[in-house]
């Protein structure tokens, strides 16, 4: 311990660039091994120029230019080691980018950025030894999920940014908020639309409702009424329907959490128990003995939820919805907020649950906004119940409209409470 007073401040620093630098070394020693060809560098080559990024770093100071022509001079030595390798018909160009990024950890120590240079080499180090998984991986994925990826990168890192966070108008509109309401509600519906996609070899049924439900309860109520009308499986295919609707309580609670806290606490406790109870009965259900005991395989497909024209639309209905929420309040009371609830529950309920969170403590209060957001779910329950009646099969409908009626009567109950 005392030999430590007396080390150079230094120390500390150059320790870590040897680590690092040795660690993407030993990496690219061991590719070389494996592969058997020509590569350039090793356990003892990298450690050099993560040192060499280091001295310059330290000499140069603020001066960024003598930092500049050694990268230069280091990228002039690697790309004599690429060109070598094109003759040798061996085109790979990642060992020469790692050299590169140890330059760059040294540098950045030096500097004083540890954690960007200790990140900086990870990434480094998964990227070089996850080759086969990510060359697998990149074949799997369609062009269109690339496609998809960048809509949501375009509604979240390109348009929300720009949008100012201010209040327009007298309905106190703001478009910053607006996007994010839109951003959340695609980013939720997006995770579920991965999920399946990743899952669609393995997944069964019962997690084809689960996810779906976090999708979109309505879509899969109608996929699965739709399919029972085709398949003797009322047990399952009901159970399936109202464990989506489960879900659906589980999505919107975590929505509500995200833009009011304060209607959340309120909240919580009935959707919480609402949730464990569709999801649990439904489960249940779907354990009952089928006549037909043939195993369901999942069909459901879900459709891309990011598209531009889905996306702007539910933004001008969620302002449509801020409008109208304020123009009730004002002259038609609690009673027109709830008449509100219940028409909108019965289309499509996450404009206007969004919208409560957006209204809750500026145009009404905790418990309003808590009984109209459980009025709007339970009419889109009732209005899913119709569904599964009317396009499925006898038995299924039946069955799915009396799970979807009682989930709809339960997620009125807390209301008593509420406005006592």
């Amino acid at each position: 311990m005392e030999l430590i007073k007396y080390l150079p401040p230094e120390t500390g620093k150059l320790l870590l660039v040897l680590f690092l630098s040795f660690l993407i070394g030993m990496e690219r020693e061991e590719h070389k091994a494996v592969e058997g060809k020509y590569s350039f560098g090793g356990v003892r080559t990298f450690p050099l120029i993560g040192l060499i990024g280091y001295s310059l770093a330290l000499v140069s100071g603020s001066q960024l230019l003598p930092l500049i022509i050694g990268f230069a001079v280091v990228a002039s030595f690697l790309l004599l080691s690429y060109w070598h390798k094109l003759s040798s018909s061996a085109a790979g160009v990642t060992t020469e980018m790692s050299g590169l990024a140890t330059f760059l950890v040294g540098a950045l120590i030096c500097y004083g950025h540890l954690w960007v240079a200790t990140t900086l080499c990870v990434a480094s180090l998964l990227l070089l030894d996850l080759k086969g998984a990510l060359e697998r991986l990149a074949l799997r994925v369609a062009a269109t999920e690339i496609l998809t990826l960048a809509k949501f990168l375009l509604l979240t890192g390109v348009i929300l940014p720009v949008l100012p966070n201010r209040e327009f108008s007298r309905f106190h509109v703001n478009p910053f908020k607006t996007w994010l309401v839109v951003v959340a509600i695609s980013a939720i519906s997006y995770a579920s639309y991965v999920l399946q996609k990743v899952t669609k070899e393995q997944r069964g049924l019962v997690l084809s409702a689960l996810l779906g439900g976090a999708y979109s309860s309505t879509a899969t109520t109608v996929v699965m009424a739709r399919r029972a009308a085709r398949e003797k499986h009322p047990h399952l295919l009901a159970g399936g329907i109202l464990m989506a609707s489960g879900m659906m309580y589980l999505r919107l609670a975590a929505l509500v959490t995200l833009f009011n806290r304060q209607l959340m606490s309120v909240l919580i406790g009935p959707f919480l128990v609402l949730a464990a109870l569709a999801i649990g009965a439904g489960w249940l259900w779907t354990r009952v003995p089928e006549d037909n005991p043939l195993a369901v395989e999942p069909e459901y497909e879900p459709r891309n939820p990011l598209e531009f024209l889905t996306a702007f639309l539910f933004a001008a209905l969620f302002v449509a919805m801020l409008v109208a929420t304020q123009l009730a309040a004002t002259y038609l009371g609690k009673a027109g907020i709830n008449t509100l609830a219940a028409v909108m529950g019965l289309a499509d309920v996450d404009p206007f649950i969004m919208g409560m969170t957006q209204a809750t403590g500026v145009l009404i209060s905790v418990k309003i906004a808590a009984v109209a957001t459980l009025i709007a779910a339970s009419a889109n329950n009732a209005a899913k119940g119709v569904y599964a009646f009317a396009l499925a099969d006898r038995k299924t409908g039946i069955q799915g409209m009396a799970f979807l009626l009682a989930l709809a009567a339960l997620g009125l109950v807390p209301i008593f409470w509420l406005g006592s």
